[in-house]
């Protein structure tokens, strides 16, 4: 008789649980909300991001003053603000920012790969690129959110559409891969850049 009982407790539970998890977004009816299933393309075998684009061109848009839309109310803001994706005192999901990070000078030496990947802006760096699919920009939370694109983001309407000046460089960053067997401080992110050197040239956003 008891363990009858306990097996209904669990039959009940497990339904409670599959109707809640079922409400976490997802609807058809909702056009913000979560998609009810990710369908990842074929996995780019372990690619990394380029550590030195993501320093120069996209760290800075985290620290910019941004016009942010949340329903028709306009407003400023920066994605690494306390109420946004700050390291400490952030509420924006996964992906967090260091605002305080310096810029690692890769031309010293001293900036082996060990070293840097201690640094805050690695931090900045590993956290962003953990919010993408490497290699497809628009199956990239760090893109779809801040365009709402098909995907619920708290923190309103950051870029108007593919079209804006920042989601270009972030869809362009992801979607050019380190070379297969190369680590994300690879020199063929050199050609991410006019003229090709990440010291005096501008980012690329196409």
């Amino acid at each position: 008789m008891r363990a009858v009982t306990v097996r209904r407790r669990s039959i009940v539970a497990a339904t409670l649980v599959a109707a809640v998890l079922s409400g976490c977004g997802g609807g058809s009816g909702n056009p913000l909300g979560n998609p009810p299933t990710v369908q990842n393309p074929p996995a780019t075998g372990g690619q990394k991001l380029s550590f030195v684009y993501f320093q120069k061109c996209i760290n800075p848009i985290f620290l910019a003053q941004l016009q942010i839309n949340q329903g028709g109310v306009v407003s400023t803001n920066t994605c690494a603000s306390s109420g946004c994706h700050d390291n400490t005192t952030g509420t924006g999901g996964a992906l967090r920012v260091v605002q305080s990070a310096q810029a690692v000078d890769l031309s010293d030496p001293a900036s082996t790969a060990d070293v840097v990947r201690t640094s805050d802006m690695y931090k900045n760096f590993y956290s962003s690129q953990g919010s993408t699919v490497i290699g497809s920009p628009l199956q990239s939370r760090l893109l779809t959110k801040p365009l709402t694109l098909s995907v619920l983001h708290g923190g309103g309407v950051v870029f108007a559409d593919q079209n804006d000046a920042n989601a270009k460089l972030i869809a362009y960053w992801i979607g050019r891969p380190m070379p297969q067997g190369q680590d994300e401080f690879s020199n063929a992110a050199d050609s991410m850049f006019t003229p090709a050197d990440p010291a005096t040239g501008a980012c690329n956003s196409q």
